[in-house]
């Protein structure tokens, strides 16, 4: 049995394995993907009332999305459970305020006076029913909905609520308003509207609804379903065997213990031009690592403190506009860090430079251009100063996707260009193995992947579920598929030359990473579709493809740490800061995408948190662990190579400072948020998303939230020490 699978885990057939897994994969991705537009809640040609009163019509929501996403509000609130958490989930707002009128509706109809004033419990069960039958008689289609008077009735009050607030704000709730017109106001209300007709009206046939049941609603009686809680067992089940299953693959038949066959770590004695144009991107990417911190900084302050402003008026610096210049930052820098491996390593790869050292330049000045454009873009379209192109220049409003449109194809433009520069450097290198053509492929796919979320290209999508799925495809399977593919390869490949790895253990170890990477992050985006208007189905898919790919990955970084040791013993390691970076990124991959990951990630557990602080913790040392990391690994790498090749001075001290201050202070961000977030979830299952949501049941647990000054401060701390130790290493290094 053993020989077997000594035999199986041969490259050849790991090799094969991922293929196979792959088209298998992607085969069902497109399947899915074909049957989706037969589930989504579909827009209704119109809504009226019993008296034929026309609401509004399937034009004012499509231009209603349009106005949502142009003033960028889901960078405040959310759109069935998706974006910020400092404002309202706006349809369940509608849909709780919809029922609360129904209730006092239904009870001075029967009773003649308000629910909360009977007090006959058999009373108040004859008012819940009504309200229930109202609710549950709408019927969602593409022809005509058909309001009751009393529901009808419940929606207008829900316009004249919602109006108010955005044209005029509420500054208890950081929303200064001032932007949005009346009429604009009017229509996103009728787009709000039609997310909690998804909320609560059955699918065709079935008594579950668009959302699986997505929020709990305790009022009408809506709650999680049976499916969820099954699927959350066999994720559990499925997780704790498969785990097994890849540690006893990888110590005992992987990582062999008698290949020793080490290479000798890399030694520069030269770096070809196209190399050293690399340095001027060193600052710029630590730069904006600064600046992004800080916004986050100020952001955590409004999420504390709504009422107040900070430094400057939240009329001058709105919330939203800067959470999406906080998000859209960090994959800025994120980004252009990883362009800088590529091309780094290319060469030495390829044992020659880039056929254009000037396209190094090139695409430096491009990528300017769009970051610039694009930000500046995000600010002025949120704040209403470009109502005629938002789309093409503004905020585009998609969170994580905020560019507009002609930043989109800039940035599509500039990874296209970097990707040809890698390839044809690369290609027909003699070192052509599978390390090497993982990292071109999946350069290959970074390029061209992030194309998913521009579809239309010259308009928005009408329907808020399909354009949200297609969101989901950039955001998880460019991060969280191609970019985890591009880390693989370029950690295995890196463990190798460093003398820490040997190739035939990397290489193995690699092959093992994309067979995960593939199985679990591919269908693995499904678990982003649960509650937001897709079938049920997605709630099995995404259960069982779950957070998997960290853990080889980790073993790969156990093993070269322990390389690392005893490097150590016998001289000086130059690329300790590079490696310590490495490793870090190993550990919080594991920590933010698989731990922090599966704390919110059990459908159970999800249908209450959907929506709350708990996603927080995973999301940020994900993003900053996984792929914030590497990227500044990659940067320490140029810098210490250029150090080794002048010959000038370097010094550990100052790098190691800022590393463990970033590292301990993302771990310890994780605390509060998840805090908060338990004790949302609790209220959710409690007393209803509604309530979870609500500011009160933030200020009931405030001073987690003040603990994150701590925290926030280190790694604010961190950034600016890496700013300084990169740009006196590129710069101001003193020769020996």
């Amino acid at each position: 049995m053993r020989g077997f699978i000594d035999k199986m885990l041969e490259k050849k057939y790991l090799f094969t394995a991922f293929w196979f897994i792959a088209i298998v994969m992607v085969v069902a991705l497109i399947g899915f993907t074909a049957s989706m537009v037969k589930e989504v809640p579909p827009i209704p040609e119109k809504v009226v009332s019993e008296s034929n009163e026309v609401l509004y019509t399937y034009d004012d929501v499509v231009q209603g999305k349009a106005y949502f996403q142009e003033f960028d509000l889901m960078d405040y609130g959310t759109m069935l459970g998706m974006g910020a958490y400092l404002g309202p989930d706006f349809p369940s707002e509608f849909m709780h305020r919809r029922v609360k009128f129904l209730y006092d509706y239904y009870s001075k109809a029967l009773y003649g006076e308000k629910y909360d004033e009977l007090q006959e419990p058999i009373n108040k069960g004859s008012v819940k029913a009504a309200v229930i039958k109202d609710i549950r008689g709408t019927k969602l289609s593409d022809k005509t909905v058909v309001y009751t008077h009393a529901s009808a009735e419940a929606y207008k009050k829900n316009v004249e609520y919602i109006v108010n607030f955005l044209v005029n704000g509420n500054k208890e709730l950081a929303f200064p308003g001032g932007v949005i017109k009346p009429e604009e106001a009017k229509k996103i209300a009728a787009f709000f509207d039609w997310g909690q007709l998804a909320e609560t009206c059955y699918r065709p046939g079935k008594k579950i609804t668009y959302t699986n049941n997505w929020p709990h609603e305790p009022l009408i009686d809506q709650d999680v379903t049976w499916s969820s809680i099954v699927w959350s067992l066999f994720q559990l089940l499925a997780l704790w065997t498969l785990t097994i299953i890849i540690l006893y693959l990888v110590y005992e038949h992987l990582l062999n213990k008698e290949d020793n066959d080490l290479e000798e770590p890399l030694k520069l004695s030269s770096l070809y031009p196209s190399q050293r144009k690399l340095f001027k991107y060193i600052p710029l990417v630590a730069l904006f690592f600064v600046i992004q911190v800080f916004i986050g900084g100020y952001i955590a302050h409004i999420y504390t403190e709504p009422a107040k402003n900070f430094v400057l008026s939240q009329s001058i610096l709105p919330f939203n506009v800067m959470r999406a210049l906080h998000i859209n930052i960090a994959i800025v820098w994120v980004a252009i860090g990883w362009l800088v491996g590529g091309m780094f390593i290319a060469p030495l790869v390829g044992k020659e430079d880039l056929k254009f050292p000037w396209l190094v330049d090139l695409l430096w000045l491009a990528l300017i251009i769009v970051g610039a454009g694009g930000l500046i873009g995000i600010y002025m379209g949120a704040t209403g100063h470009m109502r005629d192109v938002w789309f093409w220049l503004g905020n585009e409003g998609r969170e994580f996707l905020n560019l507009g449109r002609v930043w989109d194809i800039g940035l599509v433009v500039g990874l296209v260009l970097w990707f040809l520069m890698v390839f044809s450097t690369i290609r027909k290198a003699k070192e052509n193995n599978v390390m090497v053509g993982t990292i071109i492929w999946s350069a290959f796919g970074i390029a061209t992947l992030y194309m998913a979320g521009m579809a239309p290209v010259h308009k928005i999508f009408p329907n808020f579920t399909v354009d949200d799925y297609y969101r989901w495809w950039v955001v998880h399977l460019w991060v969280e598929l191609t970019f985890e593919l591009f880390a693989a390869g370029v950690l295995a490949y890196l463990a190798v030359i460093l003398g820490l790895v040997s190739r035939k253990s990397a290489e193995r170890i690699m092959l093992l990473e994309l067979v995960l990477v593939m199985m679990s992050g591919t269908l693995g985006v499904a678990h982003h579709y649960w509650w937001q208007g897709l079938s049920e189905y997605w709630v099995a898919l995404g259960s069982i493809f779950s957070a998997l790919e960290p853990v080889p990955l980790v073993l790969l970084m156990v093993e070269a740490w322990k390389e690392y040791r005893h490097t150590k013993e016998k001289g000086d390691f130059p690329f300790t800061i590079p490696f310590l970076w490495l490793t870090g990124s190993a550990f919080l991959n594991w920590l933010g995408a698989g731990f922090l990951g599966m704390v919110a990630n059990l459908p159970i557990v999800n249908y209450y948190s959907h929506g709350t602080y708990l996603i927080m913790p995973h999301g940020h040392v994900a993003l900053l662990g996984a792929f914030g990391y590497i990227s500044i690994a990659f940067l320490y790498i140029v810098a210490r190579s250029k150090a080794a090749v002048d010959g000038t001075e370097w010094d550990d001290k100052l790098s190691k400072i800022g590393f463990w201050l970033v590292t301990i202070g993302i771990i310890l961000f994780a605390i509060p948020t998840l805090v908060i977030g338990l004790h949302q979830t609790a209220v959710a299952k409690e007393l209803g998303y509604y309530a979870a949501r609500s500011r009160e049941t933030i200020e009931q647990i405030i001073t987690w939230s003040w603990i994150r000054v701590v925290p926030d401060s280190m790694i604010i701390l961190g950034a600016l020490t890496v700013f300084f130790d990169l740009f006196k290493k590129t710069y101001l290094a003193k020769k020996k």
